[in-house]
């Protein structure tokens, strides 16, 4: 079993532990842990870190000469003999193939939540709503225009 559905399963006995829900992850995670279904791995040290370094250089932003914000970090995910690299740049510096390429995997990345959103969107819609169909427009177009004519009127 791999360790997602390891994690899964903990939420899986939480709830049937009679816990409340909806619950959010900190609860989950100080009641997997005061029941011992969950301790660190040294490795995992290392990965937290790991991942608190990515959150961190996702948030970083720098102003451009243009005065608007941007992110000044961004990743490039490969494969290198079979494992999975990610590796960070910054705008300011890396040549336009990387940029590029980070570009175009975020906007895959991007692709997959709203087809993802639409899948669930389409079961609930068809098994679990009573009422009229949500619905969602999937074309950015005007909220990107609405934006950016907010951002540039600041």
């Amino acid at each position: 079993m791999n360790y997602s559905k390891q994690l899964q399963g903990i939420v899986s006995k939480y709830r049937k532990a009679g816990n409340s829900w909806p619950a959010s992850k900190r609860e989950i995670a100080a009641w997997a842990v005061r029941e011992k279904l969950w301790e660190p791995h040294p490795n995992r040290i290392i990965s937290q870190c790991a991942d608190e370094l990515g959150r961190a250089m996702r948030e970083e932003y720098i102003t451009d000469p243009q005065g608007r914000r941007v992110r000044a970090k961004h990743v490039v995910r490969s494969k290198d003999q079979g494992e999975q690299m990610a590796l960070w740049g910054d705008i300011r510096t890396e040549d336009r193939g990387f940029m590029a390429t980070s570009f175009q995997q975020r906007r895959q990345g991007i692709f997959g939540d709203c087809h993802q959103l639409k899948t669930d969107l389409d079961s609930f819609n068809q098994n679990g709503n009573q009422d009229k169909p949500i619905q969602i427009i999937f074309d950015f177009t005007v909220d990107l225009e609405e934006e950016d004519g907010l951002n540039s009127v600041a």
